[in-house]
């Protein structure tokens, strides 16, 4: 596996490396040794899979409270997405600052989203499936998200939403 550091501190994109030969090819996807290696908790103790039917579906942008704070991995198993981290923690040298990637299934690529950072993406394509490994049990009192479209971000997203929860449009503006 491929581990390339992000202009976001904490935040690794990760890309399978491919054995390939005449039967096709295999790639491993993660390996708790490797992620520790890296510096990234492996510890995953929930699986989730979001279906999204239309190109242009917004996700975001989402994190828990602490103490529930959770660390994801997220990939996409179908369509394609570009996922964005903001960095809300604090004490960050990139604390208020972004990343993007496009995710898809050919790619194989991965996004390691820490703890005390908000997450969130855009389908670039109908029947999106997007997976993520998390390390911590959901706790519904502790979910929070900010405006996708926060001016103290400036995301640019690639497109503009043509689906979004109202709980994410309404998010309030960051004011941390």
């Amino acid at each position: 596996m491929i581990f390339t550091p992000t202009p976001l501190e904490g935040v690794v994109l990760i890309v399978p490396q491919r054995m390939e030969d005449d039967r096709g090819f295999f790639a491993r996807l993660t390996c708790q040794r490797e992620m520790a290696e890296h510096g990234l908790d492996p510890t995953v103790v929930q699986r989730s899979v979001s279906y999204n039917r239309l190109r242009g579906t917004l996700r975001g942008m989402h994190y828990q409270l602490a103490p529930h704070q959770e660390n994801k991995l997220v990939s996409c198993l179908s369509g394609a997405i570009y996922d964005v981290v903001v960095d809300l923690r604090p004490g960050s040298p990139t604390h208020r600052r972004w990343y993007g990637a496009t995710l898809t299934p050919e790619g194989m690529e991965a996004l390691f989203v820490p703890r005390g950072c908000a997450h969130g993406f855009i389908t670039l394509a109908d029947e999106t499936r997007v997976h993520y490994e998390i390390s911590d049990f959901h706790h519904a009192e502790s979910a929070r998200g900010v405006r996708y479209d926060d001016p103290a971000f400036g995301i640019a997203w690639p497109l503009a939403p043509v689906v979004i929860a109202d709980r994410d449009r309404s998010y309030p503006a960051y004011t941390g």
